[in-house]
């Protein structure tokens, strides 16, 4: 692989000769479902996927994935992992025109109103956008060894056994021929349907409890267009980002893009609506000192009409605590846990629950669905955390927040303060954003001493949302 850092632990071997499974359908074929297809090739004798999209030839953004139209942003552990799943896809990506970034030199990140000090930092990613993407990956799934995509068709049910005990296959409809019902045996059946996840519906029609959901109403909006780039285009930099902090709901950032492009993608915070004109979006990002962002705006060739898409709640769904879950039935992606884009966390945790799937079923598929759900429970806490954290920074989000979030929250702005001046604690900050390590990273004694100024002091303590310490 091209990047360094963290290296997840999935490794090529040969199809289990134990596997029960001979065939697996998987509802979804973005990238979540693109990921479990490619694992479940591997030992499953047959793959589906069905996707209701018509599915494009070219890297063109499609109605099923509003989001496609939007800046998309794989953090490094997520391109390590594709990389992993796809080998030699980054190499395909560049050759593709995706330009590479050192994520702390090549962009100037604004956190908190200051600027982060611009030093290498080792920590690469690319600047790809999510048609193309997911275009790379579908080629390669496709071309693998009994797997099929049939698209242009919506599952609408899932068949059972008599009991109700086990799932058996989908009930699926052909999009333009509502005569045109078919039901699909397989002995697992794998929703990565995204946030349309018809999960929670169809297990009540089973006769099944709702999983248990934790709900944090962020209320972002965003507004994106792409232009043509030019070499003075942000000063020259490959990308430039205003992160929104409390007192200031407003933020953007705009990145170069495969095909000489920038991508701008505008955002705001608690319901305030965005304009789509060129003049109102260069006036939103004058308001949060974007003035590069905002020449960009008024002066560059754009490349599509503005694309508009709210995001009203982050959602966790707790299928861990379920006592009673059908067998050959799992849930995975933004299906099971859907975070504010603007952690960019999405297609990384998808990719990492897919290998995370791959290590479960070689070791066997009994008891699969609560190994797998105790395994992205354990999976999606930091990411989930880290959304939390952030988002309760903001007065308007409801939630708890305890003692030990607040405390961590003032170090962490003495900490984004003091990195605009300190390049190792820029670089450790990038690394944990893109999950090559731990958020208590950052609160360790070396880097602690160089957030006060002084001597090493004692981490500051961090607890889950939700315990005992609440203010």
């Amino acid at each position: 692989m091209i990047h360094e850092g963290y290296r997840h632990d999935f490794q090529e071997v040969s199809m289990s000769p134990v596997s029960p499974y001979r065939h697996a359908t998987v509802i979804g074929a973005s990238i979540g479902g693109l990921c479990a297809a490619r694992v479940l090739s591997e030992v499953v004798e047959r793959v589906t996927l069905i996707d209701r999209d018509r599915l494009p030839a070219e890297p063109v953004a499609r109605a099923g994935v509003p989001q496609g139209r939007h800046l998309h942003y794989v953090l490094a552990r997520g391109i390590n992992a594709l990389d992993e799943l796809f080998p030699g896809l980054s190499d395909e990506l560049i050759v593709a025109g995706a330009p590479t970034i050192d994520l702390q030199s090549d962009i100037h990140w604004h956190f908190d109103g200051h600027l982060l000090r611009p030093e290498p930092s080792g920590v690469i990613g690319l600047g790809v956008s999510r048609p193309l993407l997911e275009l790379a990956i579908r080629s390669r799934v496709e071309a693998l060894p009994g797997v099929s995509i049939t698209d242009r068709c919506e599952v609408t049910g899932l068949m059972t056994s008599p009991d109700g005990l086990r799932v058996t296959g989908a009930y699926a409809q052909n999009r333009f021929d509502e005569a045109a019902e078919s039901a699909i045996d397989a002995d697992l059946v794998v929703d990565a349907a995204g946030r349309g996840t018809r999960t929670p519906v169809w297990l009540g029609e089973l006769g099944y409890a709702s999983a248990p959901e934790e709900r944090l109403h962020s209320q972002v909006i965003f507004v994106s267009r792409p232009y043509r780039r030019e070499p003075h285009h942000l000063a020259g930099h490959i990308g430039e980002a205003f992160s929104p902090y409390p007192g200031h709901q407003r933020g953007g950032i705009a990145v170069a893009q495969e095909g000489d492009r920038l991508m701008v993608t505008l955002a705001s915070r608690g319901g305030e609506e965005l304009q789509t004109d060129t003049a109102g979006m260069a006036d939103f990002a004058d308001s949060f000192s974007g003035a590069n962002v905002a020449q960009v705006i008024r002066t560059a060739t754009p490349l599509s009409r503005p694309a508009l898409m709210r995001y009203p709640s982050s959602v966790r769904r707790r299928y861990e605590q379920l006592s009673r879950f059908p067998d050959g039935y799992l849930v995975i992606g933004d299906a099971l846990c859907s975070s504010n884009p603007q952690y960019a966390q999405g297609m990384t945790v998808a990719a990492l629950e897919a290998q995370l799937l791959s290590r479960l079923i070689r070791e066997g598929t009994h008891d699969l669905h609560p190994r797998f759900f105790a395994g992205t429970a354990a999976l999606l806490d930091t990411p989930w955390d880290l959304t939390v954290s952030g988002d309760l920074r903001f007065p308007y989000v409801e939630g708890e927040r305890t003692r030990a979030m607040v405390a961590a929250a003032e170090y962490l702005e003495r900490y984004r303060r003091a990195a605009a001046k300190d390049g190792v604690l820029g670089t450790e900050l990038i690394r944990v954003i893109n999950m090559l390590a731990e958020p208590s990273r950052l609160f360790e004694p070396d880097l602690a001493k160089r957030v006060n100024g002084g001597p090493a002091i004692s981490t500051v303590p961090v607890s889950r949302p939700g315990s005992s310490d609440a203010t």
